[in-house]
């Protein structure tokens, strides 16, 4: 989840500043993470997240958060619209993602209402502020503590921007169709496609393959093509939608699961298993994500199943990958490394 192991910092200095302001009543959270801003005295919280982790902590916590991503239309749960309106740009995902998220801000927000955005300045916050304030009409940066900002923008009456388009890209036989902010949307991830290329004698026909942290469906898509029964999964919902559209634009079958690592899969099991592991969170290196997947991966293999996995050549997956048998390396090249590793049966 954005900000682990701690809060995410731009959202901790939203949380701040709507205290000062004594905002009260309905807020419409876009990007809710663990719900800190459900704390502040007199809000009720419209909560709603893209990240299947977020989602599983919100309903511990007992908030019933929307499952969305830019640009869904919240009216069905929400007919009438908050006055105030929070979010987080995630500039860390690319411009095109947060500039999808300043076109959604607005759409959510009513004529006179109030959005308060936060972010890095870093990642972009000056930019994507200026196209909201040109969208909106008004506002301005209320806070500052140390790279982190939180502007204040009044809704005017005006249309609301265009979201970006997808991009895509043609790779191992397969099209990509990569929506905003969704990793290795333009252009095939280099680790990826040292992974595929080192698994082209690979036999996947007729195998229940699983593609681990699927992004937009490239892994998933591939092995679907080599006569695999597939199942992607991903715990970021714009990323599941990409690989649905991968899938769709190949007319290939599969199934896609919005899941916090295998949390969705129920007693499903694989004979293979293929990913790319990511191994930020934000902005930091975290590398519990990568060793959680490798763990479903010893919990989800049948008998005899292999896990494929691609990396940073100094990131140290080998000894948790010993969990599911001797890991082996496959290939070196370019700064990666792709590591085998089966399960005894």
């Amino acid at each position: 989840m954005r900000g682990f192991p701690e809060v995410d910092a731009a959202q901790a200095l939203l949380a701040g500043t709507m205290r000062k302001d004594r905002v009260r009543g309905e807020v419409l959270d876009l990007s809710t993470m663990g719900g800190l801003l459900g704390s502040l005295p007199g809000v009720t919280l419209r909560a709603v997240e893209g990240s299947a982790a977020a989602l599983t902590v919100l309903a511990a916590a007992g908030l019933e958060a929307e499952a969305a991503v830019p640009g869904d239309d919240l009216r069905t749960r929400w007919p009438e619209r908050a006055r105030t309106v929070a979010l987080v740009l995630a500039g860390d995902r690319g411009n095109a993602y947060a500039l999808a998220q300043v076109a959604w801000a607005h759409a959510c927000t009513p004529p006179g209402g109030t959005l308060y955005l936060a972010g890095d300045r870093d990642k972009g916050y000056d930019r994507y502020v200026r196209a909201a304030a040109k969208a909106f009409g008004t506002g301005e940066t209320i806070a500052r503590d140390g790279g982190m900002r939180v502007a204040k923008l009044v809704r005017r009456p005006g249309p609301t921007p265009a979201l970006p388009d997808p991009e895509g890209y043609e790779a191992f036989g397969v099209r990509v169709v990569g929506l905003p902010g969704v990793f290795s949307a333009a252009r095939p991830d280099k680790a990826t496609s040292i992974l595929l290329g080192t698994l082209e004698s690979l036999d996947l026909s007729g195998k229940r393959v699983l593609d681990l942290g699927c992004g937009t469906g490239l892994i998933g898509a591939w092995a679907a093509r080599r006569g695999a029964e597939v199942t992607l999964v991903d715990g970021d919902l714009q990323s599941v939608r990409s690989a649905r559209a991968t899938l769709a634009a190949n007319g290939l079958t599969g199934e896609v699961l919005h899941s916090d690592v295998d949390a969705a899969l129920g007693d499903r099991t694989f004979d293979a298993i293929l990913t790319n592991p990511p191994f930020h969170v934000g902005r930091g290196v975290v590398l519990d994500v990568a060793r959680e997947f490798i763990a479903a991966a010893g919990r989800r293999l049948n008998p005899g199943g292999t896990l494929s996995l691609v990396a940073n050549e100094p990131l140290p997956y080998e000894a948790a990958m010993g969990g599911i048998g001797p890991a082996r390396e496959l290939r070196r090249e370019g700064g990666f490394k792709v590591l085998a590793a089966t399960r005894a049966g």
